[in-house]
C-alpha cells in the first residue's frame, strides 16, 4: 500500500503544477518531498508535500516547528511579502494521541509573515482532510476518489519523479541562459576609457582642479546654456580624485559584469550612455556645482536590474534582489547626507535606466507597444530636464557670473560693472565673486578707490579668491600703502603657495 501513499503525494503535485500553476521551489525524491509555490498579488502560497508519518504528536510537533524555521531561511527563494504555507503530510497511519489541535493555522512574524496550515492525509482521514483542504484553497482534486492498481501507481510515481527532476533541470538551465545571455566586455573597456582619460587629466593638470576639470569637458552648466550640450557625455568620463574613479569603477565592474550578462553589450551600452545623459541632465536641471562622473550612468545599471526584477522577479530576488535594493537605498540616502555628492546625477541615471532597460527590453522578449512608450517617455523627461535648466540657470547666480566673465575677457569692462552691479545681493551666496569681478574692472577703467573698496569686501567674506588679495596688494602698493600690501600679498602666498606670479611680485617689491 505504500505505493499508493506515494501516487498521491506525485498526483498531488501533477495537480497543482500543472492545474493550479504552481511552480517547482525543491524537489528530493529520495525522501519523497516535493515544494512548490506560486505568487499572486504580493502573496506567496507554498506547498510542501512530505511522504512522512508520525506516531506521536510531539514528532509531528517538532517537525513543523523545523519546516517553519526553513521557510524562515529560506525568505530568498520565497517571493511575496505574505507567505501562506500549506503543510501537507501524506501517510498510512495518524499519530496515536490527539494531535488535531495542531491543524489550527499558526501565525509567525518573522522577516515575512507566514502562516502555516497542517494537512495530514492519512488513509483514515484522507477524505476529510481533502474537504477540508479544498474549502479553504478552492483547489479539489477528484481523482482521491479513483485510486488506480498498484501497477499504474508505481509507474505514475516513477514516470513523474523523473518529469519533476527534468522539470528541475529545465529551470536551472533557464535560469543560467537568462543570467548568462552576454559577455562583459563593454565593461572592461568602459573601465579602461575611465582610467585613461583620468590619468591623462591628472597628468595635463589634475583632475581636481576645477578650471582643468571645466577644461576637460566636466558639466558646467554656463558652458552648457551657451550650447555646449556634449558635456553632458563627456562629463561622465571624467572623475575628481583617485578616490572617486575607484569607487566608481569598482561598482561598474561588478553592476557592468551583472548588467552586461543579462541584457548582453548592445543593450547594456544603450542603457549606459541613456542613464549616464539622463543623470547629466537631471544634475543640470536641479545642480549649479561643476560635476563629473560615471554615477549616473551606473545608477543606471541598478535601474536595469530593478527592470530585470519587476520582468523575473522570482529569479531576481533569489540571485540579487534584497541586497541590490538595500545598496541603492544606502546610498540614495547617503546622497542626501553628504552635501558634495550630485544625488540629483544619481537618482536620475537610476529611473533613466530603468526606461532605458525597458526600451531595449530583454533578450528574446519584444514587447514593441512598452518599448515605445519608453521612449517616449525618455524623450519627454529629456526635453524637460533640458527646458527647465535652461530656464532656472539663464538667470541665476553662476549664469551671470560666467556673462560677466565673458564681458571682462572681451574688454567690455562698463558692461561687467553694470552686470556684475545688478546683481549683487547682501544675501548671495556668490556676492564675493561679484566682488572680485567688479573690482578687477574698475582696475581696468582706473577706478582705483572703488576697486580697494570692492576687494576689501571681498577678502571680509572670504578667503577661497587668494587673486583678490593679490589685486588688492597691487592697488596697495600703487596707493604707497606699503605695510598693507605686504599684508595681502603674504595672505595671497599662503593661500596660493603654488603661485609663481604672488611670489614674484614679493620678492621683487619686498625683498632686497
Amino acid at each position: 500500500m505504500f505505493i499508493h501513499d506515494q501516487y498521491k503525494l506525485y498526483r498531488m503535485a501533477h495537480t497543482f503544477i500543472n492545474e493550479h500553476d504552481y511552480k517547482l521551489l525543491h524537489v528530493d525524491n529520495e525522501h519523497d518531498t516535493i515544494w512548490l509555490e506560486k505568487y499572486k498579488h504580493n502573496h506567496s502560497f507554498v506547498i510542501r508535500l512530505t511522504l512522512n508519518g508520525f506516531d506521536w504528536k510531539n514528532h509531528l510537533k517538532q517537525d513543523m516547528l523545523q519546516t517553519l524555521q526553513i521557510i524562515d531561511s529560506s525568505q530568498r527563494f520565497i517571493t511575496g511579502k505574505t507567505v501562506e504555507f500549506y503543510n501537507i503530510y501524506i501517510s498510512s497511519h495518524a499519530p496515536v494521541d490527539d494531535w488535531h489541535d495542531l491543524q489550527r493555522p499558526v501565525k509567525v512574524k518573522r522577516h515575512k509573515t507566514t502562516i502555516m496550515h497542517l494537512f495530514y492525509f492519512d488513509r483514515e482521514n484522507f477524505f476529510d482532510e481533502h474537504r477540508r483542504f479544498s474549502n479553504l484553497t478552492t483547489i479539489a482534486m477528484d481523482w482521491i476518489y479513483d485510486i488506480p492498481s498498484e501497477t499504474y501507481a508505481e509507474q505514475f510515481v516513477m514516470a513523474y519523479k523523473n518529469k519533476l527532476l527534468q522539470l528541475k533541470k529545465v529551470q536551472k538551465e533557464k535560469a543560467r541562459q537568462i543570467l548568462s545571455f552576454g559577455k562583459p566586455r563593454l565593461t572592461y573597456f568602459l573601465i579602461a576609457i575611465n582610467v585613461l582619460i583620468f590619468f591623462l587629466v591628472e597628468l595635463t593638470g589634475g583632475s581636481a582642479d576645477i578650471e582643468h576639470l571645466i577644461h576637460s569637458g566636466a558639466k558646467y552648466n554656463p558652458y552648457i546654456i551657451d550650447g555646449e550640450w556634449w558635456r553632458i557625455i563627456s562629463s561622465m568620463f571624467l572623475h575628481i580624485g583617485f578616490l572617486h574613479l575607484f569607487m566608481n569603477m569598482l561598482a561598474l565592474y561588478y553592476l557592468g559584469h551583472a548588467v552586461e550578462r543579462i541584457f548582453g553589450t548592445l543593450r547594456f551600452l544603450i542603457i549606459y550612455m541613456l542613464a549616464g545623459i539622463g543623470g547629466g541632465l537631471a544634475s543640470f536641471a536641479f545642480t549649479i556645482q561643476v560635476s563629473a562622473g560615471a554615477s549616473g550612468a551606473i545608477f543606471g545599471l541598478f535601474g536595469a536590474l530593478l527592470f530585470f526584477g519587476a520582468m523575473h522577479k522570482q529569479l531576481f530576488l533569489q540571485t540579487m534582489g534584497r541586497n541590490l535594493l538595500i545598496i541603492i537605498g544606502i546610498n540614495i540616502v547617503f546622497g542626501f547626507v553628504v552635501p558634495q555628492i550630485d544625488n540629483s546625477a544619481h537618482l536620475g541615471g537610476l529611473i533613466s535606466g530603468f526606461i532605458g532597460a525597458t526600451i531595449v527590453f530583454l533578450p528574446n522578449n519584444k514587447q514593441m507597444v512598452k518599448q515605445w512608450l519608453a521612449t517616449i517617455l525618455y524623450v519627454v523627461i529629456a526635453v524637460f530636464l533640458a527646458l527647465y535648466g535652461i530656464n532656472t540657470h539663464q538667470e541665476g547666480s553662476l549664469y551671470q557670473l560666467h556673462n560677466i566673465d565673458e564681458h571682462l575677457a572681451n574688454e567690455q569692462y562698463d558692461e561687467a560693472i553694470a552686470l556684475a552691479t545688478d546683481n549683487i545681493k547682501v544675501d548671495d551666496e556668490l556676492l564675493p565673486q561679484y566682488l572680485f569681478q567688479r573690482g578687477y574692472a574698475y582696475i581696468q577703467t582706473n577706478k582705483i578707490d572703488l576697486a580697494i573698496a570692492d576687494l576689501e569686501q571681498c577678502i571680509s567674506l572670504t578667503e577661497e579668491i587668494p587673486e583678490a588679495y593679490y589685486n588688492l596688494a597691487l592697488l596697495y602698493y600703487d596707493t604707497d600703502q606699503m605695510s598693507l600690501a605686504e599684508e595681502t600679498i603674504t595672505k595671497a602666498i599662503e593661500l596660493d603657495p603654488h603661485n609663481t606670479m604672488f611670489k614674484e611680485f614679493y620678492d621683487e617689491i619686498f625683498i632686497d
